[in-house]
């Protein structure tokens, strides 16, 4: 296990936390903040190029969508906390969309669901262009309220509870026995 403190301008002081597993290279990260947190939501709309700056937090338990193009990703047991930008954020979808499209082209899916595929693909390049088209919104939902998104355009608020109820808390992390493993 390694650990990290660091201060994030505008965050507060975070813990991030690294467990391995030298056997197999399992390993999960995530941030912890140094203060309690409530469970929150951030949300920015993109709709400027300067917007694709704004720093992303996201923690392991969070989940992040982009709403117009009903994109989510819920934390799921390899899920991992990251610090990286709204550019960043939208290139992860962009990847796992270029993987979709070809695993559909492969087994040769209805040409109305790869149409769909290439248009979100599309949407998400237009947010790195000046002006940007059509707007999309990223919200980040964290039951634990570690997650966020800073700049002056992004709204934070509170979970409602039928958030809470939909949204999974946090990934869990895997027991291992050495000796199912033949050490």
């Amino acid at each position: 296990m390694m650990t990290h403190v660091d201060e994030i301008p505008y965050f507060g002081e975070h813990t991030q936390v690294t467990v391995l597993c030298d056997f197999c290279g399992w390993r999960q990260t995530d941030f912890i903040p140094a203060e309690g947190k409530k469970p929150g939501a951030s949300t920015l709309v993109i709709t400027k190029p300067e917007h694709i700056s704004a720093r992303v937090i996201r923690s392991s338990s969070c989940t992040v969508r982009l709403l117009e193009l009903d994109l989510e990703v819920k934390p799921g047991s390899s899920s991992t906390g990251y610090v990286s930008n709204v550019e960043g954020v939208i290139d992860r979808f962009m990847d796992v969309i270029i993987m979709v499209t070809r695993q559909a082209y492969a087994e040769d899916a209805e040409m109305s669901d790869i149409k769909r595929l290439q248009e979100m693909h599309t949407t998400l390049l237009e947010l790195k262009e000046d002006p940007i088209p059509n707007s999309i919104t990223l919200e980040l939902l964290d039951p634990n309220g570690h997650s966020q998104i800073l700049h002056e355009d992004a709204q934070s608020r509170d979970l409602t509870q039928d958030e809470l109820a939909d949204l999974p808390v946090a990934p869990e992390s895997p027991v291992f026995n050495s000796e199912e493993m033949g050490e």
